[in-house]
């Protein structure tokens, strides 16, 4: 039996199907513009996984925003407007066949993922921080995930970080990005040739990879005297760097030394899972919300 998983992000919805306990036939097509565009894309990737597993018994959805799955109904704000406010889990049960559908927000999808498999299953209490086109993130304790009287739990990305800057705009790789190529003023470049011409002498992009790394600390730091997590588990794109959690490490213990918190213990972890983390909490959430079907 399978499940067809879908993962919508700010540039790019990945893919996947979970059958035989593993992750499998990935892709991916770029983010819509509508909704329209949005539904012929899912339809026509629904329709081609068919054909690759057997048994489909339902889709898992990883989704920007504030997820109501018992709602079936998306609030808050996202990078894809177009997907909130409005019954949009009747529409993806009627696009995919009527089958059972659970979507769940991205950020806890990963950290259902690594409370399942991931880096998450030898403590009590963590911290999920999804590095993406913006910043989201989870809070677990006790091996749960707190998502908030208002479903608004782990939304790190609203934190402030400057006057005019949240940590969403102000400490993600693709924020970074944007700010090098504007000042620039060359053929612009991705988040992965920003770090390289950082790591050859280029002072522009040293200087924006430091901001981006600076403001993270700070988010990080932020969030570890607030709660005093056993880990900070970091996911998306990014945290597949190895320098990232070394970094970020000596950072925040910085910070906190500078603010004269010597106690808490900074254990800073990338992912298991990488970018896959969303979507294979997606089959965990699928799992939560329908027990009666077993999924091999």
């Amino acid at each position: 039996m399978s499940v067809i998983i879908f993962d919508f992000g700010g540039t790019s919805v990945k893919y996947g199907t979970w059958s035989q306990g593993q992750l499998g036939n990935h892709g991916s097509f770029v983010t819509p513009t509508t909704w329209k565009e949005m539904k012929a894309s899912l339809s026509a990737a629904f329709t081609e996984l068919k054909t690759k597993v057997t048994n489909v018994q339902g889709v898992a959805l990883s989704l920007p925003g504030v997820v109501d799955n018992e709602k079936g109904e998306i609030r808050g704000d996202s990078a894809i407007r177009y997907i909130h406010r409005f019954p949009i889990k009747a529409e993806f049960t009627e696009l995919f066949d009527n089958l059972p559908v659970a979507m769940e927000n991205d950020a806890n999808c990963a950290a259902l993922a690594e409370l399942w498999q991931g880096s998450a299953t030898d403590v009590d209490d963590a911290l999920v921080i999804a590095l993406g086109t913006g910043v989201g993130g989870s809070v677990i304790v006790n091996r749960q995930l707190v998502r908030g009287k208002n479903l608004v739990g782990g939304e790190f990305g609203f934190m402030q970080m400057t006057p005019e800057g949240t940590w969403s705009t102000m400490g993600t790789v693709v924020r970074t990005v944007e700010r090098y190529n504007e000042h620039s003023r060359q053929e612009p470049i991705t988040g992965k040739e920003l770090f390289d011409r950082a790591e050859a002498g280029d002072e522009l992009a040293q200087s924006e990879v430091d901001k981006f790394y600076h403001y993270n600390a700070i988010g990080i730091y932020n969030l570890i005297s607030s709660f005093n997590p056993d880990r900070v588990i970091l996911a998306g794109g990014v945290s597949a760097r190895q320098e990232l959690p070394v970094v970020l490490t000596k950072r925040v213990t910085n910070l906190l030394k500078w603010a004269g918190l010597s106690e808490p213990v900074v254990d800073i972890q990338v992912s298991r899972f990488s970018n896959d983390a969303n979507l294979i909490g997606a089959v965990k959430n699928f799992m939560d919300w329908h027990p009666e079907i077993t999924i091999a």
